[in-house]
């Protein structure tokens, strides 16, 4: 089917108990693309009656679902996984349109999904608990994991399908329902997303459409279990203060404001080539963006002449054509972004090159990569998150004051520090306070390895093993299977152990 036909059928569709449908809201979002500012579509502001339809047939199938033997749900795992392989041509074109990324980039985010789920399909069935060692002779003493629920995933624009696999997989393998409340701006790629679980039992994969208020609906509904949020610190906060009324488990991944450490034994060549993939992928739209680079003096000059060098060779433009950048995604946000930067040549950030909007685009919301020189480190630019493509460079005279200066963030997502020297690079993994480090490798994901941050930058990790703890409950259960007795501490306490006044 041709996108722009996609778009069009699934235009105000909800996916619920396993098909489409069309909301019954008269509450429609209009769904720009942000590179040439034409309506893709509407999606419907899913009603509170809808919402809670979702919600009771996640609750039913999760019923079942969780008591389905595991080689049945890793072999439909699995299947996800193939499906959004056959798949990926026209998702990837499908999120290019709704957010602007490269389809390279969109294309790269679905083979990621695919080996999240393969990946999960495997690990959620290695165990179910472990057996302890008994306190009472004869006895069986073990644990189990149990699933939560049903569980909320409300998910942001820049990966939405990307995050939403990382919560879904592990949620589905290890026995719960999910409801996804995706970003306004990236709904339809979802929706579409939503034909891979077609062989799964229905209603255990729901896709409702909508606002600010369709989150919280879930968040703060009885009969949702648990709440994985990716987005800003203040709806994160929300979400938190909504979920810890009912001690409600939530998964909260806020934003970054990731330093970019570069010493002087560092590979210059490739040093450069990371930092400027770490600024600019997505336009700078990702949580673990490079946002704060702490160059060391003695390479400085060298290594901010070679990075704009680099910076200057992107190409912008539609990310359905042969580009580095796309357009930012909304007009809002490309307005939120140039406030930033115009502050920050205001304080006497010098602009080494970009700094405006660039030529020739007439239509969209693109902006050049910029680059900035003579930031300190009071400049506003380093003490929030920028989300947009820019690379300040401050100059820091040791390792000692990159890492005090790194640290000295209310964030604590990732950290990336360029080094050949084994004992900066040991030192920077250890001191460094955040969720993550990268050595020379700047912003690579691992399915077995966790994903998530420290300080307001959330709570909560996923992928690997933590992640599947996420989506699961420790039970203990205490067997005696002669049923002894166990006078040794039950009624009546033998009168010589009793106090005795001296």
């Amino acid at each position: 089917m041709d996108i722009m036909k996609k778009f069009e059928v699934l235009s105000g569709n909800l996916y619920i108990d396993g098909h489409f449908y069309k909301s019954e809201s008269t509450t429609q979002i209009s769904v720009i693309d942000p590179a040439t500012e034409s309506t893709i579509g509407h999606i419907a502001d899913t009603t509170e009656k809808e919402i809670e339809t979702a919600i009771d047939i996640a609750n039913h199938a999760q019923k079942s679902w969780r008591k389905t033997e595991f080689l049945t749900r890793s072999e439909l795992l699995h299947g996800v996984a193939k499906k959004l392989r056959e798949m990926t041509p026209s998702l990837a074109e499908m999120l290019t349109r709704e957010m602007g990324k490269p389809y390279q980039e969109t294309a790269d985010e679905m083979e990621w999904s695919a080996t999240c789920f393969s990946y999960y399909a495997e690990i959620s069935r290695h165990d179910q608990g472990r057996v302890l060692g008994p306190v009472v002779e004869g006895q069986l003493n073990y644990t189990l994991k149990e699933p939560l629920g049903v569980v909320a995933s409300i998910q942001p624009f820049n990966y939405p399908i990307l995050l939403l696999a990382w919560q879904a997989a592990a949620a589905l393998g290890t026995g719960n329902a999910v409801i996804v409340k995706p970003s306004e701006l990236t709904s339809f790629t979802t929706l579409a997303f939503m034909e891979a679980f077609e062989d799964f039992p229905p209603g255990l994969m729901q896709c409702i459409t909508g606002g600010g208020q369709v989150g919280a609906a879930l968040c703060s509904s009885k009969n949702t279990h648990m709440v994985a949020f990716t987005g800003g610190i203040e709806t994160g906060k929300r979400v938190a203060r909504a979920c810890a009324d009912q001690f409600k488990p939530s998964l909260i991944e806020a934003s970054g404001n990731d330093p970019f450490i570069v010493m002087p034994s560092a590979n210059l060549d490739m040093a450069v080539k990371g930092g400027v993939f770490a600024a600019f992928l997505n336009c700078g739209q990702v949580c673990t963006s490079a946002e704060r680079f702490y160059i060391h003096e003695d390479i400085y000059d060298e290594y901010v002449a070679r990075f704009t060098a680099e910076v200057k060779k992107l190409r912008i433009g539609n990310g359905l054509e042969q580009v580095d950048l796309g357009p930012m995604v909304t007009e809002n946000e490309r307005t939120r972004y140039e406030a930033i930067l115009a502050k920050a040549i205001e304080e006497g950030a010098i602009v080494e090159t970009g700094g405006g909007r660039p030529w020739g685009h007439g239509k969209g919301w693109f902006v050049e990569p910029t680059v900035l020189s003579g930031v300190t480190p009071d400049m506003s630019i380093l003490q929030g998150e920028i989300f947009g493509p820019a690379a300040p460079m401050c100059k820091v005279s040791s390792l000692d004051q990159a890492i005090e200066l790194a640290n000295d963030s209310d964030y604590g997502l990732g950290a990336n520090i360029y080094t050949q020297d084994l004992n900066e690079s040991m030192r920077a993994s250890t001191e460094l306070e955040c969720g993550m480090v990268w050595v020379n490798a700047p912003l690579l994901d691992n399915d077995a390895g966790p994903f998530g941050g420290n300080k307001m930058s959330g709570m909560g990790r996923e992928l690997g093993p933590e992640g599947l703890e996420s989506f699961r409950t420790s039970k203990l259960v205490m067997i005696d299977p002669s049923a002894s007795d166990q006078s040794f501490w039950w009624f009546p306490y033998d009168g010589k152990e009793a106090f005795k006044d001296q």
